[in-house]
């Protein structure tokens, strides 16, 4: 990456721009600042415009802006507005920032910008490759992510299956009970039938006892 891979940067409250750095002159600053009116309610977005790419992040009601060339892409840039972000919040979080005025920490944060610049430009593979892994942490996370929700919902199938197991069980030992009682009962009622007729049987063999013998004074 050649020296000129980010071209300018700033911070700004609102549309007030607090701090920015720039070695070179051109229609990016103006561009920036036309864009910092009309910012979409995203915490991140980029404009490409005349071979430039117009990277912001905004975070806590402060906007980092950082102004690089289209050809180094989105990575580099997004990482030295995080960077910023970390050292700016550091620095300022709760402090004068809040009630600063346009430019008044130039001073102060103007030389962060540049460091901060330089190295992102100096580190840019690295910060890519970082980039690159980060985003595959990003996609496994989402798929490992995916995978829990799809063994909570089998869970959540097998909960159901094992209540249904567990119904059918009782079913079953209801069932069981139930046959038990019945046979009891049928036992019961076909001892009662036995006993009826086997007195049936004994009157009858009495009476035909009685009968054969003339009445009660049997004798041989």
């Amino acid at each position: 990456m050649g020296q000129q891979s980010l071209i300018y940067s700033f911070v700004a409250r609102g549309t007030v721009i607090l701090s920015d750095y720039t070695e070179f002159t051109g229609k990016f600053t103006s561009i920036a600042a036309q864009c910092l009116q009309m910012l979409p309610a995203t915490n991140n977005f980029t404009y490409n415009s005349d071979g430039h790419t117009f990277n912001y992040l905004v975070e806590d009601g402060f906007t980092y802006c950082v102004v690089a060339v289209e050809s180094i892409g989105r990575q580099v840039p997004m990482a030295f507005l995080a960077r910023i972000n970390d050292d700016f919040t550091k620095k300022y979080g709760g402090g004068k920032a809040a009630t600063a005025t346009v430019n008044s920490l130039n001073k102060e944060f103007g030389p962060k910008l540049k460091e901060e610049m330089q190295y992102c430009v100096d580190h840019s593979e690295e910060i890519s490759k970082l980039s690159k892994v980060k985003a595959q942490v990003t996609e496994v996370k989402g798929v490992m992510m995916e995978n829990i929700e799809a063994v909570l919902e089998r869970g959540g199938n097998i909960d159901i299956l094992v209540d249904k197991t567990q119904n059918l069980r009782n079913e079953a030992e209801g069932f069981k009970r139930g046959g038990d009682q019945l046979r009891r009962k049928m036992w019961l009622q076909n001892m009662k039938i036995k006993l009826i007729v086997l007195g049936i049987i004994i009157a009858l063999i009495f009476i035909i006892v009685i009968s054969a013998c003339g009445g009660f004074n049997c004798s041989n």
